[in-house]
């Protein structure tokens, strides 16, 4: 799956075992579901999973990691990929942005995505078989990109790994059903009804639109205009959500976890967001009784890297690589919260009942 800051792969088998020992869970409901790594770990699991998020990156993802069907699809992608990883290239609109005006990708592998973006356009797939096809050139893409995992700039010399040859290779599509929307997190509260909610909403002022623009323009194919050194797309400066302001992120919140459809929360939350602990567990209350589970993270590979200017050189200093991830899980039955935190207790973390 691609670089994402946020990303819970190395918490996935915490988060699954918080889940596994609850009672009567059976249907999930992944609110801000980003690369859907765990809407994918859900499935795997055996759960029935419902992935949402607003950007069309992440829906082609969700569409792909959860609600495509492997044996439905199987056959078909493997013959397109084929037949895509042939093309000849063909420089176009993400060759000059991205390319030349910019440089996330070296040109030999920009046009190629161009080709295989636009033989994708003209080919009128099926959804899933079409999201499939899109999360393997994002991915191939992000393998050969020169950051240093986010959008926001590149890097002043070509990472090595920009010089390899793009390849395209099969996602990991699971078999068996699930389902992808593309709404706003209060709607998809509103409406989507499950047994566990798991809500991984942003936590400071960076968009993840803002931080992945390049796949937003990839997979729409829209060729917008942009703006800036990194050519962001227009709607970068135009789209502004509540979850991105350290004023509006309290009420968005409460909203979202007021209006949630389900007998379980299970909240992943960062110790540096815009929401203190304290203040989350207040939010939370409201839905019943909070565990929480204190767990020792590493900070995303650009805090590790350092803080640089335009010009590539190096300014202020990093203070620390290492906060807290903060999983709350909250419900009205005592009585199954206090049987969860006797099996999950981190061995490397904190946990508490409150």
């Amino acid at each position: 799956m691609i670089k994402y800051i946020g990303s819970k792969r190395v918490l996935i088998p915490r988060i699954l075992g918080t889940i596994r020992a609850l009672p009567d869970v059976h249907a999930v409901l992944d609110l801000f579901s980003g690369t859907s790594r765990v809407g994918h770990a859900l499935k795997r699991a055996g759960y029935s999973v419902t992935a949402n998020d607003h950007n069309t990156y992440a829906y082609a993802l969700a569409c792909c990691y959860v609600q495509a069907d492997r044996d439905s699809i199987l056959h078909d992608a493997q013959r397109l990929l084929r037949e895509l990883a042939v093309l000849p290239p063909a420089p176009g609109y993400f060759t000059e942005v991205f390319c030349v005006r910019s440089r996330f990708f070296h040109p030999k592998n920009g046009a190629r995505i161009d080709a295989i973006r636009e033989r994708i356009a003209q080919l009128s797939l099926d959804p899933d078989l079409q999201a499939v096809l899109l999360t393997s050139l994002m991915e191939a893409a992000d393998r050969v990109d020169s950051t240093a995992g986010l959008q926001m700039a590149y890097l002043k010399d070509w990472a090595p790994r920009a010089l390899n040859d793009l390849e395209l290779r099969l996602p990991h599509v699971l078999p068996g059903p699930g389902k992808a929307c593309q709404i706003e997190a209060i709607d998809a509260a509103r409406t989507i009804a499950a047994d566990l909610a798991y809500v991984d909403p942003p936590y400071n002022q960076h968009s993840y639109m803002g931080n992945y623009h390049i796949w937003e323009s990839l997979i729409r194919w829209d060729k917008p205009e942009t703006y800036g050194t990194a050519c962001k797309r227009i709607q970068c400066k135009e789209y502004k959500s509540d979850f991105n302001s350290k004023v509006r992120i309290h009420r968005a919140l409460a909203d979202v976890i007021g209006a949630l459809r389900a007998k379980y929360l299970l909240v992943s939350f960062n110790n540096e967001g815009y929401v203190s602990r304290e203040e989350m567990e207040a939010l939370l209350r409201h839905r019943g009784q909070v565990l929480v589970i204190e767990i020792d993270f590493k900070r995303y590979v650009g805090a590790q890297i350092g803080i640089y200017n335009p010009k590539g050189e190096k300014v202020g200093k990093i203070d620390h690589l290492r906060n807290k991830e903060l999983l709350y899980l909250v419900s009205k039955d005592d009585v199954a919260l206090k049987k969860v935190a006797a099996m999950v207790a981190p061995p490397d973390g904190q946990l508490g009942l409150f």
